[in-house]
């Protein structure tokens, strides 16, 4: 993950950010996502999802973060010190 300085003009856009992570069983009953939404001040928009229905396996999460460019990458911070496999989509037509 690279994680680049802002300036305050680029800290204050509003953007999206679409991504994949993996929320491993030891995560899941942590409102992880929830966690992005309050203390990041980001709208998540959940793409696509699998996680079984007895939770038994880890769960993927296709997620589109909106928000400032400062708070998503405090977010994604946030989800790597978790230890969480997190891949950014650079694509612009999906992944």
């Amino acid at each position: 993950m690279v994680i680049t300085m802002l300036s305050k003009a680029e800290d204050d856009r509003l953007t999206q950010q679409r991504i994949r992570v993996r929320i491993t069983k030891q995560y899941h009953q942590e409102p992880i996502i929830s966690h992005l939404i309050s203390h990041y001040q980001l709208t998540i928009n959940i793409t696509a999802a699998i996680l079984g229905a007895n939770a038994n396996g880890d769960g993927w999460f296709d997620l589109e973060l909106r928000g400032n460019q400062t708070h998503i990458q405090d977010a994604l911070v946030y989800l790597s010190d978790l230890g969480l496999e997190v891949w950014e989509d650079t694509d612009k037509d999906g992944w």
